[in-house]
């Protein structure tokens, strides 16, 4: 990759953003430019960068009729990708990578909402490896089928496909390592902010935690995922 590295960042709601991979991109002396959708959908030639992070967000891939500009995210997306770009997609932002290489996107049996353990599975020799079990911050309803020739990194007991690698430049992540304390409670304040009948914190769901239960996660947790998440940028940005 080029000494400065280049980062183009895709935004799609304001309460979803870069967690600690600001801190990380700040260490590695990144040069970041942002598309933050919820602004304007203009997105900059791929030519020129060198990694593209695709951040989560409520609307489902599927929702191209209402948010056209989703047509145009999945092309920028495919275009990165056939290029060699390093590409870096979070919930929304891996099944935005699935679609775009025709991969069904569907509402999952269970959404998964808090803290719940993943299970890495031993991937293929120059696949990233994940711990065997970690607990990580998931906030979904939607999952995908596996992109062609992906490989599976990591399941989750609710969700079968929780994370996934295409050749050395491509992760999907359904969870999120970007996780902070401040992000998570953006995540629990947007949702609050919900009309009462499309909150997703509600009781009685086996994979959805409260609110009380989300806040109450120790500093060592946050830890734990976002210096996941720095391994995770590492083994992009050297391809």
């Amino acid at each position: 990759m080029a000494e400065s590295l280049r980062v183009h960042v895709l935004q799609h709601m304001p309460n979803e953003g870069l967690g600690s991979i600001a801190g990380w991109l700040d260490c590695a002396g990144a040069a970041v430019s942002f598309t933050r959708f919820y602004e304007t959908a203009e997105l900059p030639p791929v030519a020129g960068i060198d990694l593209v992070i695709a951040l989560g967000g409520p609307m489902s891939v599927n929702d191209e009729a209402a948010l056209p500009w989703l047509v145009a995210e999945k092309q920028f997306l495919r275009e990165a990708m056939q290029h060699g770009v390093a590409v870096l997609g979070i919930c929304l932002g891996a099944q935005l990578i699935a679609s775009a290489l025709g991969a069904r996107v569907y509402p999952n049996t269970q959404k998964e909402i808090g803290w719940f353990p993943v299970t890495g599975i031993g991937g293929r020799e120059g696949c990233f490896r994940f711990p065997p079990v970690i607990d990580v911050f998931h906030w979904h309803g939607e999952t995908f089928e596996l992109p062609p020739v992906a490989v599976l990194l990591a399941r989750s007991e609710a969700c079968e496909h929780q994370a996934f690698q295409i050749g050395s430049n491509i992760i999907g992540l359904q969870f999120h390592l970007e996780t902070d304390p401040a992000s998570a409670q953006a995540f629990v304040e947007a949702d609050n902010a919900e009309p009462p009948e499309r909150r997703e914190l509600l009781p009685g769901k086996p994979y959805v935690q409260t609110a009380g239960e989300i806040l109450a996660a120790p500093a060592g947790r946050y830890a734990g995922i976002n210096a996941l998440m720095a391994e995770v940028l590492s083994f992009l940005s050297a391809v």
